[in-house]
């Protein structure tokens, strides 16, 4: 258990430690405007209609990155920061969530996977920690409750490591595009570039976070039913 808590508290501290360059790296390449003047909205409608996708509206959501694309009603969802912006930062962001749009127009097909694990993992978010709790404290004499936590979390774990490449390539999709757009030039593009990987980071920790505390439970429940 001891391990546990090391790789935990090293896990929680590396998540800080990302989120806070994230932040800072957003705030430092909000101050950059891009070559025309485009903001985030500006950029999501070009990078959607040079590659044939009309069918995906554009809207603005309340939030500090809070941006997403949704694949069921096919909106790309910008946040106040990003959506009128016309810094670096926004068109990077802006063209990342329209590189999901490009996924789901192509059948990506991690995508795919993860929008169909959604149901079961919206299933599992609602009751996975009061099973777990429930499991730990009558694991003496219901093991089999844990073991039914585990799994539901272990779908959450499955999730955050889907959600990897699709997340990675979503960046991808959006940085050849800015370079070969006139949004960005020599100079701005590895700035885009930067703030993408940042972002990139924080899924990968994400990930981490969840397989450490899986591990977890599984110690528990393996360390009691050997009892």
């Amino acid at each position: 258990m001891d391990i546990y808590w090391i790789i935990f508290i090293g896990v929680a501290l590396l998540s800080w430690i990302v989120q806070a360059r994230l932040q800072s790296k957003f705030k430092k390449y909000s101050r950059i405007p891009t070559l025309n003047g485009m903001t985030g909205r500006d950029v999501a409608e070009k990078m959607l209609r040079e590659n044939g996708i009309y069918d995906v509206t554009i809207t603005h959501t309340n939030g500090h990155l809070t941006d997403h694309y949704n694949p069921t009603d096919k909106t790309v969802n910008l946040s106040e920061s990003v959506y009128a912006s016309n810094s670096i930062a926004a068109a990077a962001v802006a063209a990342h969530e329209c590189g999901h749009a490009l996924q789901h127009a192509k059948a990506y097909a991690p995508l795919n996977l993860r929008s169909n694990l959604v149901p079961a993992v919206s299933f599992s978010s609602k009751y996975v920690t009061w099973i777990l709790l429930g499991g730990m404290f009558l694991l003496k004499v219901f093991p089999a409750l844990l073991l039914a936590g585990i799994i539901l979390f272990a779908m959450t774990t499955l999730f955050s490591f889907v959600t990897l490449p699709v997340e990675i390539d979503a960046s991808r999709r959006a940085l050849n595009w800015l370079e070969e757009s006139d949004i960005v030039d020599r100079q701005t593009y590895p700035q885009a570039k930067d703030a993408l990987k940042s972002a990139a980071y924080t899924y990968v920790v994400a990930a981490l976070g969840s397989l450490a505390t899986l591990l977890y439970y599984i110690m528990i429940f393996l360390g009691g039913s050997r009892r």
